[in-house]
């Protein structure tokens, strides 16, 4: 009775400091997949800068080099952008003049060619259309807009915030969090608790590796492409590829957006549907195969459980479950192959 009750207690008091920490958790969990992927790196690191993990000059200074590590990318996309707003403000300009330019052969294709080659001219060709369309925008609901997506803003920079100083302490006391990781996990499960742990940890590690190098394989073809048929700011579309890559759909966005471009700025649509039906190929062949076979390969899992880890992760947890996924299908292998007693 006893037992059943100190049981009770420590669940009830588990959940209540779950609920306490809600707001933050996303936060704790990006600091801890952070922090476990890069123990390695910076147990080196802080050998060089005080001779010991535990060191909070060694943690704060690592954490810096993440923080910058984040953010490069996204003021490097800002700056491309802001370089330019030239080049979108001729565009426009030629839009408001002359309109989209109808592409010879559209009327030709077979059936509906004639009806949309006249949709065409009636929307896209008319400067009148445009501005008729601006005319109709709703100022006060695109204030409102962007005053919400402001206030998102600060909030998730506030969320940033909190990870950085999640990831210090969790770096300077990362020895001690391991420790007793694995005495709860032996307490709970025996032995098999202490592989749980490393296998849980070597999961974590393969997902965030497999997703960047998945990442960085995707941007730099799909960049190839935007060179060889002469998308605009080619390294700007590139950049914002490989980055939003590692987030659900967001390479597809930059894919659409180049393609678009791409169509604005010659008037054709040959160059653009090739673009965007070659970049759909390697992008769904990273998606499918090279990402999966990265992360199974690295945390000894079957391509199948890391596919479902991947999907179901993201549709159940959003873009933390994209590393959340693996992980559960890593610790439920490790405890069926202990159950059934089998040893790797």
């Amino acid at each position: 009775m006893r037992a059943i009750t100190q049981t009770g207690i420590a669940v009830a008091v588990v959940l209540l400091a779950l609920w306490v920490a809600r707001d933050f958790l996303v936060a704790l969990i990006w600091a801890g997949v952070i922090a476990i992927t890069t123990w390695p790196i910076y147990v080196r690191f802080a050998q060089l800068i005080s001779g010991r993990p535990s060191s909070l000059l060694a943690s704060l200074l690592f954490t810096c080099i993440i923080g910058l590590v984040l953010l490069v990318p996204i003021v490097l996309t800002v700056r491309q952008v802001a370089q330019g707003s030239d080049a979108l403000v001729h565009v426009l300009n030629r839009l408001r003049e002359g309109g989209v330019v109808v592409p010879a052969w559209f009327a030709q294709l077979p059936i509906a060619g004639k009806y949309l080659d006249l949709w065409w001219r009636a929307n896209l060709s008319r400067p009148e259309a445009l501005t008729e369309w601006l005319r109709g925008v709703n100022i006060e609901s695109l204030t409102s807009w962007t005053g919400t997506l402001g206030g998102a803003l600060l909030h998730r920079l506030f969320l940033f915030a909190i990870t950085l100083i999640a990831l210090s302490l969790m770096l300077r006391d990362g020895t001690w969090f391991a420790n007793r990781s694995v005495v709860t996990a032996r307490r709970l499960l025996g032995k098999p608790g202490t592989r749980l742990i490393g296998k849980i940890a070597d999961a974590t590690r393969a997902t965030v590796n497999g997703t960047i190098a998945a990442a960085i394989v995707k941007g730099a073809v799909v960049g190839i492409a935007y060179v060889m048929v002469g998308v605009p700011r080619p390294l700007l579309f590139s950049v914002m590829t490989i980055v939003l890559a590692m987030v659900p759909l967001g390479a597809w966005v930059a894919l659409a957006a180049a393609s678009l471009t791409l169509v604005v700025q010659d008037g054709s649509l040959l160059a653009p549907i090739g673009l965007f039906v070659f970049g759909a190929a390697v992008l769904l062949i990273g998606d499918n195969f090279i990402q999966p076979a990265l992360i199974g390969g690295s945390a000894e899992l079957p391509f199948l459980l890391v596919l479902v880890g991947i999907l179901g992760g993201m549709q159940s947890f959003g873009l933390v479950g994209l590393f959340l996924g693996p992980v559960i299908m890593a610790a439920l292998l490790t405890v069926w192959r202990e159950w059934i007693g089998i040893r790797e």
